[in-house]
């Protein structure tokens, strides 16, 4: 399942469809991560870089002024993670997609890792609404030992609103891979008011689900041990371990209640992962 789509500042969908791209590219210099590239077309930015761990681990937080993906949008994202660099990147809150109105939205994202490189991938929820059309792609390509962390979060209609996901489709494709070699592949249609989403074998009827995916050379069963040690306050999470991955998965109605869960198994995970205590942005605070 690929990553959230992207939001920021503004509240509401722009009637004009948005083409934006957006082109990041971080580079060690001595013993600094710096953002060594950052090109943009249409409404995608991103801040500047922060180091609230030190010149080691750049911070970006990626904002999509529109605040959401209406119909007929295509949003174009590449992440470059240079020989030795680390970063971590989130956004400001949830993502949102939509009312379709006939025209399909489209967000591609593409995240390469060299070598020695690490990237924290942590965007918060997407909300897909009733009558949305969207198709979200992640492509992550690592190389030799590069470590991955992807947050990955959708829900289904706006359960606040008492609205539910009745009509449109949203498809999901993601792809990860290293050295060229496939480690995780996915790929999901979603058929607003489709009977099979209350299958026990499918969402069996929930409105929020995601993943957290940590790639890596090696992934220790100790690291499987510690986080299946925790539990999400609502709905139901398991902790599953592959050759070189370990993925969460969570199913249930509670949003925040799935994004603490991710956050604590990416805290806990981090000390194995990168040799360094869990940092959480500042921006989930606000």
């Amino acid at each position: 399942m690929p990553a959230a789509g992207l939001c920021g500042a503004g509240h509401a969908a722009n009637p004009q469809a948005w083409q934006a791209r957006l082109a990041l590219e971080f580079e060690r210099r001595e013993a600094r991560t710096v953002l060594s590239r950052r090109e943009h077309f249409g409404p995608l930015r991103v801040q500047k870089a922060l180091y609230p761990e030190g010149d080691a681990l750049s911070h970006a937080i990626l904002l999509h002024p529109p605040a959401g993906i209406a119909g007929g949008d295509t949003l174009d994202i590449d992440v470059t993670v240079g020989p030795g660099a680390q970063a971590l990147l989130t956004t400001p809150g949830a993502g949102k997609w939509y009312r379709a109105d006939g025209r399909r939205a489209r967000q591609d994202i593409r995240l390469k890792l060299a070598t020695g490189g690490s990237l924290e991938w942590l965007p918060q929820e997407s909300m897909v609404f009733d009558h949305a059309d969207g198709l979200a792609t992640l492509d992550v390509q690592l190389s030799g030992d590069a470590r991955f962390v992807g947050f990955d979060l959708w829900c289904l209609g706006r359960r606040a609103r008492g609205e539910r996901f009745e009509h449109g489709r949203m498809q999901t494709q993601v792809r990860i891979s290293r050295d060229a070699r496939p480690v995780f592949v996915e790929r999901a249609v979603l058929q607003g008011g489709e009977a099979r989403l209350a299958s026990p074998t499918a969402l069996g009827g929930a409105t929020v689900f995601g993943s957290l995916l940590i790639a890596a050379p090696v992934i220790d069963a100790t690291l499987l041990d510690i986080c299946r040690t925790e539990n999400p306050a609502e709905g139901r999470g398991a902790v599953t371990r592959l050759p070189g991955l370990l993925v969460a998965r969570y199913r249930g109605d509670d949003a925040e209640a799935a994004r603490h869960w991710f956050a604590r198994l990416w805290a806990l995970s981090r000390p194995t992962l990168l040799g360094r205590p869990a940092c959480p942005p500042r921006i989930w605070n606000t």
